[in-house]
């Protein structure tokens, strides 16, 4: 009887998690830790059912422009960190910027994502130049940057400028396995202080961790999915880490796509509304992991609207995903994995609920 109560519990928290939205710490690990058969796919199942009463069958599609690999930044896990001798290094001018705008604009995406190391060369006028050209030339289109750690005032510039999103993972919410992933000219506090001043300002914020990453424990994972909860991101970027050979972590284990899977389905249950990205990491580690991330709850992809010729320069990770296909093309070839497991492709703004217009 007992072990009847201890294999059903889980399935119980799952439940649980639906309803409420919530679970102790405790419960959370339980249901990180679970190890029998069924459990991911009635899990998984509990998020696409949030997940599609709230989105539906769509998927956003975000074109996604990685516009530098220079990186101020050593973190101890990242490819492009400035230690790195052997990255080949490169910068987009800003009419090549908008030119990858507006080609992704001609194929439909009304969300541009400016992904980039670190990088001062790019000053916050140099920021706002971007930004205000895109909006000029394509009003109706939403701009998220992902350029990493600044200060509230840059932050601030940049939001008056046009950019409405701000992705920036806090990678862990553990203070003491922060300092064992940076050097300690980073800080977890600035870092964290960074996503209040997001939040506090008027972004659409959206954060996440690296699942698998060195030194990581289960309770690490729970207090990133209590953050997550506390801070109320409206987007989630989390994918698997996976070495870099030009790292001190490049011997260490990549994590898993199944536990990654398992995130994104809590993490769907945990925030019902959130934006949830299948990334490209997971899509690294096993060819069709978008699609289960897909089945797990995620309904964002980002396909890469990068010039063809610095896509595998942007490697913050060993053997990443990297087409070089056109633009059209891998657009067209996503749209038609996201049919394969039962979702539609949409290129629209795709705002999360609170901030739909």
């Amino acid at each position: 009887m007992q072990e009847s109560f201890e294999r059903a519990y889980p399935f119980e928290l799952a439940d649980k998690l639906e309803t409420e939205g919530n679970l102790t710490d405790d419960e959370l690990k339980a249901v990180l830790l679970f190890d029998a058969p069924g459990f991911d796919e009635y899990l998984a199942g509990k998020a696409r059912a949030v997940r599609e009463k709230h989105y539906g069958k769509e998927v956003y599609l975000r074109g996604l422009i990685e516009f530098t690999n220079y990186c101020k930044n050593n973190c101890y896990y990242c490819g492009i960190r400035r230690g790195n001798a052997n990255a080949e290094r490169y910068r987009l001018s800003e009419d090549l910027i908008l030119s990858c705008c507006d080609m992704g604009y001609e194929l439909g995406f009304r969300t541009f994502v400016l992904q980039g190391g670190e990088d001062p060369y790019y000053t916050d006028e140099l920021v706002v130049s971007i930004v205000s050209a895109i909006k000029e030339r394509h009003p109706d289109c939403a701009v998220t940057l992902s350029i990493g750690e600044r200060e509230k005032e840059s932050y601030q510039k940049f939001f008056d400028a046009g950019a409405e999103r701000y992705l920036l993972r806090h990678e862990t919410a553990d203070k003491a396995h922060y300092r064992m992933l940076h050097p300690d000219e980073l800080s977890f506090d600035h870092r964290m202080q960074c996503l209040k001043n997001l939040k506090e300002i008027g972004y659409q914020v959206g954060t996440g961790m690296m699942v698998g990453s060195p030194y990581q424990t289960t309770e690490h994972l729970v207090k990133d999915l209590r953050f997550l909860k506390d801070f109320g991101p409206e987007m989630v970027g989390m994918g698997p880490f996976i070495p870099h050979h030009d790292t001190c972590f490049a011997d260490s284990p990549a994590g898993t796509v199944e536990m990654t899977v398992r995130l994104l389905a809590v993490i769907r249950l945990l925030l019902p509304d959130v934006l949830l990205p299948a990334t490209t990491a997971l899509g690294t580690i096993d060819p069709i992991g978008r699609e289960k991330g897909l089945l797990a709850g995620a309904n964002v992809i980002m396909p890469n609207l990068s010039p063809a010729d610095v896509r595998s320069k942007y490697l913050l990770y060993d053997n990443k995903k990297v087409t070089g296909d056109e633009a059209a093309e891998a657009v067209r070839d996503m749209t038609r994995r996201i049919s394969s497991v039962g979702y539609e492709a949409v290129v629209a703004r795709g705002d999360h609920a609170n901030f739909r217009k």
